[in-house]
């Protein structure tokens, strides 16, 4: 560039076409394109003519509406006229960007605590086309009764909620796209419509729409799995432990509490959401409470083989109970977990007789119960659930 001038006439925005300069010791700002108003004014507006903007870096389409929901916490700023019908206008350019910058934009639009009127200012500038089309499939096709809103409102006021409450990118993401799949599974129409398997689709079609945008392959895992299982069942009556250990399983243990979290954002994004606050803290006790490794012999650094050969014993009763006894003192003092010291124990209890070794034993099983009892205990009353 010649000079400051011809530099900031090729800026995006107004409002990024401010300098500062030095004229006599004093500095000043330089404003050519009045963008202190449009900062007063909450203003988006390109510098000079919109479309030569745009054409330069279409990339300045999304940029546009980052701006607007990122400057303020709490309020859209406006996008002035000529650059809302240019946006329209060159809506088409943004398909020759990279799918890197979309994405990277995208992440920063869907980050603001206005993530959810991002994406919306984004369909109605038509640009949600040549991003995340399947979402906007969604839009004016009706639900059923258990929704008051349809697919695509359904889908923003979900993630509207997760971005009120702070919650990650995965979950905001997943919340986003939990239903993206609804469009193409439904059957019917009014309030016994189905989507049978949903969140099955879904699940394929969010791996490819996060695939597409180049996200890395871990947040594509982990996404996926979120939509995938965000559909989950639970009853505090019907669904057994194993259920939950499945559940844990399919979704790994470090997803359950994002996972829970996509359930709040889709359920406060029904329209009709329920109630629920001891169903939910039911569930977590279960993760909790399965996730736990049992208490067993096995947490022991020692096993029946090695109580046999220090004995020279065959298999018997008398393993068992010295095995229930030694975890029953590892447990009131776990520094005792240590091989010398439990080599020693195994040869003490091996001197005893059958009948003081049995004694000891059901004591041990006893104490070891009471622990489980405790700790059950202790993880209930964490959660308040009796």
């Amino acid at each position: 560039m010649k000079n400051l001038g011809e530099d900031l006439a090729r800026r995006d925005f107004t409002i990024n076409a401010l300098a500062l300069a030095e004229k006599d010791n004093q500095i000043e700002v330089v404003d050519l394109f009045k963008g202190q108003e449009d900062l007063a004014n909450q203003t988006i507006q390109t510098v000079g003519d919109p479309n030569e903007r745009f054409s330069e870096d279409a990339l300045r389409l999304m940029r546009a509406v980052r701006f607007a929901v990122c400057l303020d916490n709490k309020q859209v700023w406006n996008l002035e006229t000529k650059t809302q019908t240019a946006i329209k206008h060159n809506s088409q350019l943004l398909q020759y960007v990279s799918q890197e910058r979309i994405r990277d934009e995208l992440i920063k639009i869907v980050m603001s605590p206005l993530g959810a009127r991002g994406i919306e200012l984004l369909r109605r500038l038509e640009l949600l086309e040549y991003i995340i089309p399947e979402l906007e499939a969604g839009f004016n096709v009706g639900q059923n009764k258990h929704h008051i809103y349809q697919i695509y409102q359904h889908n923003l006021l979900s993630l509207n909620y997760a971005c009120s409450k702070g919650f990650s990118l995965s979950v905001r993401l997943a919340a986003l796209l939990h239903d993206v799949a609804k469009p193409q599974t439904k059957k019917g129409e009014g309030l016994n419509s189905t989507f049978y398997n949903h969140e099955v689709v879904g699940a394929k079609i969010t791996k490819q729409i996060l695939t597409r945008l180049k996200f890395p392959k871990k947040d594509v895992e982990q996404i996926t799995k979120l939509v995938r299982f965000h559909l989950f069942y639970y009853n505090v009556d019907e669904v057994g432990e194993s259920s939950v250990r499945r559940l844990l399983r399919n979704v790994g243990a470090e997803n359950i509490e994002e996972l829970l979290q996509v359930r709040q954002s889709d359920r406060k994004g029904s329209g009709v959401p329920k109630a629920e606050p001891y169903k939910l803290r039911h569930l977590k006790y279960l993760f909790e409470k399965v996730a736990k490794d049992p208490i067993s012999p096995k947490m022991l650094k020692i096993n029946g083989q090695d109580i046999m050969e220090a004995l020279q014993i065959k298999p018997g009763p008398k393993v068992g109970q010295i095995l229930a006894v030694i975890l029953s003192a590892v447990l009131t003092d776990p520094i005792k977990n240590d091989r010398e010291f439990l080599f020693t124990e195994i040869n003490r209890l091996g001197a005893l007789s059958d009948q003081d070794l049995s004694k000891l034993a059901q004591s041990a099983n006893t104490e070891v119960e009471q622990v489980e009892t405790k700790q059950d205990q202790m993880t209930k009353s964490k959660y308040w659930v009796s």
